[in-house]
């Protein structure tokens, strides 16, 4: 079976090790999934980019020898009088790969994507780059290890790192070339994702105009408000050709919790919650009284959209499912 770098990262980062970095850094368990989801591809990325540069590999290879045992330590080092030595050292281990201006760029992205500040992400990312680098050690092992070796493993993720990646976050990266070095698939998600928030923008002023209008359309309402909330899902799970939904063989939601939450049944309750708020829709007036909880729900999408990086390709085509048989219902609907 391939390996798949941020799977197997994702998996050393249980729900109880997630809880307690969280603690640890003084921060709220969701703010720190999401940041997590969001800067483990978000490193990989960047380490793509230093096996490119002169030099860079061989740099990565030192750097992930310093790694080794660093995944059975790193347990015992969270919340311990050792953790600022380990932030310290991560961050220092980052700055010498990346280099200040990117370490700086990726720390101010998660920060925003996030919803914490430029420190705490900073100090998140020097948590998490032992993990990172002492994963990467463990899958090659240290008397294999070599520049060739890494070169080849790091290029071998990049389709994991692109699928791996949200689709805000990829927005927010995308001017500060730490996804150059994976190439178109990186851009069109970054593209995707620029024109998922300009049309969720221009849809949702729309929206609030005619409300303030009193010139609501119901034909119009029912498949624009429903787009709102699941456009950037959408965008996410079927922009890219590797990801297509299986056509058959998806009966039942399993497998789709990550960190507590069901993801399957959260995008069923948010359709079947936009269902019936719409139902509830018969002039401007109700109209405008139900763009509160329509903004609920797109919130609960949000949550959704920042946990996708955690889930396997095939879980993805699940979600995908579930989300293209609701946008039908919808559809339908509004008929």
């Amino acid at each position: 079976m391939a390996v798949n770098l941020v799977s197997l990262i994702m998996q050393f980062l249980t729900p109880d090790m997630i809880g307690r970095i969280a603690s640890a850094l003084g921060l709220d368990r969701n703010n720190t999934q999401t940041a997590i989801g969001a800067a483990v591809p978000g490193l990989l990325a960047g380490l793509c980019g230093v096996a490119t540069q002169p030099g860079g590999a061989q740099k990565l290879v030192e750097a992930a020898r310093q790694q080794t045992g660093a995944l059975g330590s790193f347990a015992k080092m969270v919340g311990d009088s050792g953790q600022s030595s380990l932030i310290e050292k991560g961050s220092q281990l980052l700055s010498s790969l990346l280099g200040g201006r990117d370490q700086t760029a990726l720390a101010g992205a998660i920060g925003k994507y996030a919803g914490l500040g430029q420190s705490a992400s900073g100090s998140l990312l020097g948590m998490l780059a032992p993990i990172v680098m002492g994963t990467i050690c463990q899958q090659q092992g240290t008397r294999s290890l070599d520049a060739g070796a890494i070169t080849s493993l790091l290029s071998s993720q990049k389709d994991n790192i692109v699928a791996a990646l949200p689709a805000g976050f990829a927005n927010l990266l995308g001017g500060t070339g730490l996804l150059d070095s994976l190439g178109g698939a990186a851009r069109a998600a970054t593209a995707a994702a620029g024109q998922a928030a300009r049309v969720t923008t221009s849809a949702a002023r729309a929206v609030g105009d005619t409300g303030r209008r009193a010139a609501v359309s119901l034909n119009w309402l029912y498949w624009l408000i429903p787009l709102l909330a699941i456009l950037a899902v959408l965008i996410y799970l079927f922009a890219k050709p590797a990801e297509q939904v299986a056509q058959q063989g998806v009966t039942a939601v399993q497998g789709l919790t990550v960190g507590g939450l069901d993801i399957g049944k959260q995008v069923t309750d948010s359709i079947s919650n936009l269902r019936t708020t719409l139902a509830g829709i018969t002039d401007a007036s109700s109209a405008q009284a139900a763009l509160p909880k329509l903004r609920e729900v797109t919130a609960q999408i949000d949550r959704v959209d920042g946990l996708l990086g955690q889930l396997s390709p095939e879980q993805r085509k699940v979600l995908a499912r579930i989300i293209h048989g609701g946008v039908d219902f919808l559809e339908v609907s509004g008929d």
